[in-house]
C-alpha cells in the first residue's frame, strides 16, 4: 500500500458516522445562505426582469416606471458593469443581455427595500425586443445544423473491419431526455462591502473560487480584493458549478453601487426557468456483434443540448463519449459527439456529468438487441465485459476488470437471481395483464476530472494550544458528507479522537484556487490535501514528543490523542504535546496540497488516462406492470458497490441509495417539457414547479432496498484506500429502465424487442406494452426488418453491402 493509501493503527475513517450536520438540518438551525439575510441590517432585494419570449433583440429597456415604485432603490442594466459584461467562462454569458436568448431570461435587476417592492418594480420595466426565429427542441437544432463549441471524434481499432467481422449489425436512434436538479435551496447569494471596499459574498455555489473570479471580473476588481464564503448547500448535483457565479455576481453589483449588502434568490419558479439542466441527448448508433454476441464494432454520434450558451457543455459532452463504453469492451469504435445551440436555458452540469448520458446509450443498445441475437440481457452483457489487458476507446488500461464481475456475481448471490427468475416465469404465465421482470446492470465510472489542472486541491489545518484542531478545505458541503469524511480524515492522519476536530466553512481566503466540488473528487483531493497537512504537523509534533519521551522519532506513535513510545511504557497526552510544542516555537499550522498523479489528457485527439481509476457496482432490480395502464412499482433492488475501503460507511450508503433513486426519477419519472408551438408563448417550460415536474417520492421506492459495500477493496493511490461516491450509484439506476422493458416485452412473444422511451413514465411503458402484443409494431427476431428507426443484418455480407 502506498503511504496516501495506508491506514494507521485504529483510524477514525471506516468508523460509521452520522453527518456531521444531521442534527441541525433535522432541528432547522442549520444556516444556509439565505438564512444569514434576518442577521444582516439594512439588506436590498434583487429580483429580475424576465423576458418571457424564447429568442429576440432588444431594442429598449425604460425603467422610469419601475423607480417610481415605493421602495424600489435602483435598478441594474448593462451599463452599471465597470467590469466585464460576462457571467460566464468562455465569455458567451453577458450578465446583462443585449439578445435575449431562452423563454424567461432576465435582462436588468431591480433592487427594493423588499422583496415586494423589487418584484413590483421588476413588473414596471419596460422591455421591448425584436423577435427572432427560435429553435427549441433538440431535433429543431440538428435540422438547422445549429451547433456550437468543440466536435470531438474517439476512434479505436478498425471501425470497417469490426463491422465486416461482424455477424449481427443492428442500427438505431434514441433521444432522451434532460433532468432539473430541484434541488431544495434555490440559486442564492448574500453580498456586502466592507469599510475599506472589500467585496464578500455569502454563495451557494459548489465552485467558490470561480465565483470568486466571475465576481471580480465583472466588477472590475482583482481576486484579492473579492471573497466568497459556502457555509453549506441544500443540493447541488452539479446545478451549482457553474451557474451561481451570475447570481453571486448581480448581488455583488448592487451592493458595490449602494453601498448595502443585497440578497439575491431565486423562487422556485425563477430557479426552474432560469437555471440549466441536465443535457438531454440524442443519439444514432450502428452496432456489431459476432455469432456468440460478442461487440465487434460501435459507430454513433451523440448530440447534447446544450442550451443557448457553452457553460460546461464541452467537458460534459467529452465524459459522454468517455463513457459510452461502460463496462463491455468495444475493440473498434468511433463516436462522435456535438452540441446543439437551442433556445433553452444553457443546461450545466449534473450528477454524472454526461457519464450517464454515454452509459444510457451503450445499456439501451443492448437491451435492444438481446432479443435479436436470442440471448437473455443479462447474459450479453456478462458476454462483453472487459477483461485483463483491455483499454477503452479513449486509450486507458481498465486496471481492475475483475471488479466488474465481482459486484456482478455477488449481487446474482445476494439478489438470489436464478430462483427469482423461475418465480416470475411462474408468474408471468400465471398473470396475462401483468408482468414481472428483473435486470441486471453494472457501471464503470472514470474518477477525476477530465480537465487534468482541476486536479488539485488545497487545505489549512489550525492547531491551538489547548489541542483544538480547525481545519479549512476547499471543498463544499451540499449534503453530501464531504466535511463529515474531512473531519475523519484529518482526525485519523493526526491521531487524535474526533470530537477534538472542528471544521471551518468554505471560503478563498483561506484555501486559494479551488476546484468545484464536482467529478466525485471532493474527498480524494480536500482529503488528500488534509492529509498531507496533518502529515506536517505530526512530523513536527513527533519530534517534539521523541525529545520528551526519550527516543527516537521514528519509535513514536500517536494513537487517540496519545503520543506514546514503541518498547516503552513512556507517553505524552496530545494536549501537553501540544502545549509544550508551542512553548518550543515549533509551527501548528500547516497548509496542506495534494494533485492527482498519473493523468493524461489531449482534448484534441481524444486519447489519454483522464482518470485516476473506476468506480464499479451493479444493481438488481425487479418490477411489476400493469399492462392496462403502463403504472409499475419497484418490487425490490439489490446494489453491491464499490467505494474502495470507506471513508465512511453510513454516509456512503446513503450516497448510494440517494444515487440510485434520484437516477431512477431522471430514467423512469422526471419529464421536462416545453411549449413547441408558434404562439406567443413558444420557448416557455410548462413544468415550472413541483405540481408539474414529478419528482421520485416514497411512493417511488423500492418496496425492498438492499445496499452492499464491496469489501476488502482498497484503492491503491487514493486517500487511506477509498474510492468516490457521490456520481457513480446514480447510474445503477439502469437497471429500472432495463427491468420495464423486459417486462413490457414480457406481453408478447419470446424473443420480442421493445423501444422505450425515456423518461420511461407510465405511458411510455404502456406504449411500450402495446407494441410488444402481438398485432404491434414490436421487432422480432423473426421480423428483422419491421422497425423504421432500427434495420436489423443478419450477416457481414449484408453490412458491408448496406454501408
Amino acid at each position: 500500500m502506498s503511504q496516501l493509501s495506508e491506514r494507521p493503527e485504529k483510524p477514525v475513517v471506516g468508523v460509521p458516522l452520522p453527518h456531521e450536520s444531521a442534527v441541525l438540518h433535522v432541528t432547522g438551525t442549520a444556516l444556509y445562505t439565505d438564512d444569514l439575510v434576518f442577521r444582516t441590517k439594512d439588506v436590498l432585494h434583487a429580483h429580475p426582469v424576465q423576458v418571457m419570449k424564447a429568442h429576440g433583440r432588444i431594442t429598449s429597456i425604460r425603467t422610469g416606471a419601475a423607480l417610481e415604485v415605493p421602495g424600489v432603490v435602483r435598478v441594474l442594466t448593462g451599463a452599471d458593469v465597470p467590469g466585464v459584461n460576462d457571467a460566464g467562462m468562455k465569455h458567451d454569458e453577458p450578465l446583462f443581455p443585449d439578445e435575449v436568448m431562452f423563454h424567461g431570461h432576465a435582462v436588468a435587476w431591480v433592487l427594493g427595500e423588499t422583496l415586494e417592492a423589487a418584484r413590483l418594480g421588476a413588473a414596471a420595466v419596460e422591455v421591448e425586443i425584436e423577435e427572432l426565429p427560435s429553435l427549441i427542441t433538440l431535433e429543431d437544432a440538428i435540422t438547422a445544423e445549429s451547433f456550437h463549441g468543440a466536435r470531438p471524434v474517439m476512434l479505436s481499432g478498425d471501425i470497417e473491419a469490426g463491422f465486416a467481422d461482424s455477424e449481427h449489425v443492428f442500427t438505431g436512434t434514441f433521444q432522451f431526455s434532460d433532468q432539473e436538479h430541484f434541488y431544495l435551496e434555490t440559486h442564492c447569494a448574500l453580498a456586502h462591502i466592507d469599510e475599506s471596499g472589500q467585496v464578500f459574498v455569502q454563495s451557494s455555489s459548489q465552485h467558490p473560487s470561480e465565483t470568486q473570479e466571475i465576481v471580480a471580473h465583472v466588477l472590475g476588481l482583482h481576486s484579492h480584493e473579492v471573497t466568497v464564503q459556502c457555509l453549506r448547500m441544500g443540493g447541488g448535483f452539479g446545478g451549482k458549478e457553474m451557474q451561481p457565479h451570475g447570481f453571486a455576481a448581480i448581488a455583488a453589483l448592487g451592493a458595490r453601487l449602494t453601498g448595502r449588502p443585497v440578497r439575491l434568490r431565486l423562487n422556485r419558479t425563477q430557479d426552474l426557468t432560469m437555471s440549466g439542466k441536465r443535457h438531454g441527448f440524442h443519439a444514432t448508433w450502428k452496432i456489431g456483434f459476432d455469432a456468440e454476441g460478442r461487440i465487434q464494432a460501435l459507430d454513433a454520434t451523440l448530440t447534447s443540448d446544450g442550451g443557448w450558451s457553452l457553460d460546461l457543455s464541452e467537458p460534459v459532452l467529452a465524459r459522454a463519449l468517455c463513457h459510452i463504453d461502460n463496462t463491455y469492451w468495444i475493440p473498434n469504435a468511433r463516436i462522435a459527439g456535438r452540441i446543439a445551440k437551442t433556445n433553452k436555458v444553457s443546461n450545466t452540469a449534473f450528477r454524472g456529468f454526461g457519464g450517464p448520458q454515454g452509459m444510457l446509450v451503450i445499456e439501451d443498445i443492448l437491451g435492444r438487441c438481446a432479443p435479436r441475437l436470442g440471448l437473455d440481457a443479462m447474459e450479453l452483457r456478462e458476454r462483453n465485459f472487459y477483461r485483463q489487458d483491455q483499454y477503452t476507446p479513449y486509450g486507458q488500461p481498465v486496471t481492475q476488470p475483475e471488479r466488474i464481475s465481482t459486484v456482478w456475481q455477488q449481487v446474482k448471490r445476494n439478489a438470489t437471481v436464478a430462483d427469482r427468475n423461475r418465480e416470475i416465469s411462474a408468474f408471468n404465465a400465471a398473470h396475462p395483464h401483468t408482468k414481472r421482470a428483473l435486470a441486471i446492470t453494472g457501471i464503470k465510472f472514470g474518477i477525476s476530472f477530465n480537465l487534468t489542472a482541476f486536479n488539485q486541491g488545497g487545505a489549512l489545518v489550525l492547531i491551538y494550544k489547548d489541542g483544538s484542531v480547525l481545519i479549512n478545505h476547499g471543498g463544499t458541503e451540499m449534503g453530501q458528507g464531504l466535511h463529515t469524511k474531512m473531519m475523519q480524515v484529518a482526525a485519523t492522519a493526526l491521531g487524535i479522537p474526533l470530537y477534538k476536530v472542528r471544521l471551518a466553512p468554505t471560503r478563498t481566503d483561506k484555501v486559494p484556487n479551488t476546484s468545484a466540488t464536482a467529478a466525485s473528487s471532493g474527498a480524494d483531493l480536500n482529503g488528500g490535501a488534509i492529509k498531507n497537512a496533518c502529515e506536517q504537523l505530526r512530523e513536527r509534533l513527533v519530534q517534539v514528543a521523541a525529545t520528551q519521551l526519550g527516543v527516537n522519532g521514528s519509535d513514536v506513535r500517536i494513537v487517540e490523542g496519545v503520543a506514546r513510545a514503541l518498547g516503552t511504557e513512556r507517553e505524552l497526552p496530545w494536549d501537553d504535546l501540544v502545549r509544550t510544542a508551542y512553548f518550543q516555537r515549533v509551527q501548528l499550522s500547516a497548509a496542506g496540497y495534494y494533485r492527482t498523479e498519473g493523468l493524461h489528457w489531449d482534448a484534441k485527439a481524444f486519447r489519454g488516462t483522464p482518470f485516476k481509476y473506476f468506480a464499479h457496482g451493479a444493481a438488481a432490480t425487479e418490477v411489476e406492470v400493469d399492462g392496462f395502464t403502463g403504472a409499475y412499482r419497484i418490487r425490490r433492488v439489490d446494489i453491491v458497490h464499490d467505494v474502495g475501503e470507506s471513508l465512511s460507511p453510513m454516509i456512503d450508503i446513503g450516497q448510494v441509495e440517494g444515487g440510485f433513486v434520484q437516477g431512477a426519477g431522471w430514467l423512469t419519472l422526471e419529464d421536462l417539457r416545453w411549449n413547441t408551438d408558434d404562439g406567443p408563448q413558444r420557448g416557455r417550460l410548462l413544468t415550472q414547479a413541483a405540481s408539474t415536474y414529478k419528482l421520485p417520492s416514497f411512493s417511488e421506492m423500492p418496496e425492498e432496498f438492499n445496499v452492499s459495500l464491496l469489501e476488502n477493496a482498497p484503492e491503491e493511490g487514493a486517500v487511506y484506500g477509498s474510492k468516490a461516491v457521490g456520481e457513480p450509484p446514480l447510474m445503477l439506476a439502469f437497471s429500472v429502465r432495463e427491468a420495464l422493458r423486459q417486462a413490457a416485452a414480457a406481453f408478447g412473444p419470446d424473443g420480442t424487442s421493445v423501444e422505450l422511451a425515456s423518461p420511461a413514465t407510465p405511458e411510455a411503458v404502456y406504449w411500450a406494452i402495446q407494441s410488444a402484443r402481438p398485432g404491434g409494431s414490436q421487432v422480432r427476431r423473426d421480423a428483422p426488418d419491421a422497425s423504421v428507426q432500427d434495420s436489423v443484418i443478419s450477416t457481414a455480407t449484408e453490412a458491408l453491402s448496406g454501408a
